[in-house]
């Protein structure tokens, strides 16, 4: 098995819910994604408040997710690691703004903005990925058309196949089924907008 079969293989096994396959990847990315993000994180008052770990597992929750439900083709490393490095810097944006806003609107002092991040309980990314219950609470939220999509992809079916069915094309199957698990994602507090 060469480089490519074996990068295929882990992503058919996280895809799966394998929990080891979920920590080998965790494991490969998260060092230099949260390397990313600290380099990023410059003003000495927002790396108090912002942790990268916690902007590093708000990236693998919404990745894993995503994938399970067979929204991301891959064909190589170097384009996951791509989006890794885009979804954390779209979530490291959305947090310097929802910070600046906090400040400007004068809702929340900086010690209780460090508050509220230090209760956060967000689970880890391989805690995320290894248990079905956050899979099937996003299945379950999204309209029954959706979910019908969501569910097609995980079982391996193309866009193009789906696409067919619906007398649509690819494209908008593929942007349909995407707006709709961001919304849900969202609703959940995975995921804001513009973190994809």
């Amino acid at each position: 098995m060469g480089p490519m079969d074996d990068f295929h293989d882990l992503l058919r096994r996280v895809r799966a819910g394998n929990a080891e396959a979920v920590a080998e990847l965790v494991h490969r990315y998260e060092p230099e994604v949260r390397r990313v993000i600290h380099m990023r994180l410059t003003q000495p008052q927002l790396r108090r408040l912002i942790d990268s770990e916690d902007i590093c597992q708000s990236v693998f929750a919404a990745f894993f997710i995503h994938l399970a439900l067979g929204e991301y083709q891959f064909e190589g490393p170097d384009q996951l690691f791509r989006l890794l490095l885009t979804m954390a810097q779209n979530k490291l944006r959305d947090q310097f703004r929802r910070h600046r806003a906090a400040r400007r609107d004068g809702q929340l002092t900086v010690g209780e903005v460090a508050l509220q991040r230090c209760a956060d309980t967000a689970p880890t990314p391989s805690r995320v990925a290894a248990s079905r219950d956050l899979l099937q609470r996003v299945l379950a939220l999204l309209p029954a058309p959706e979910r019908h999509l969501a569910e097609q992809r995980c079982l391996g079916r193309d866009w193009g196949e789906l696409a067919g069915e619906l007398h649509a094309e690819p494209d908008a199957v593929r942007m349909r089924l995407r707006r709709a698990l961001n919304r849900v994602l969202n609703e959940l507090g995975l995921e804001g907008p513009g973190d994809l």
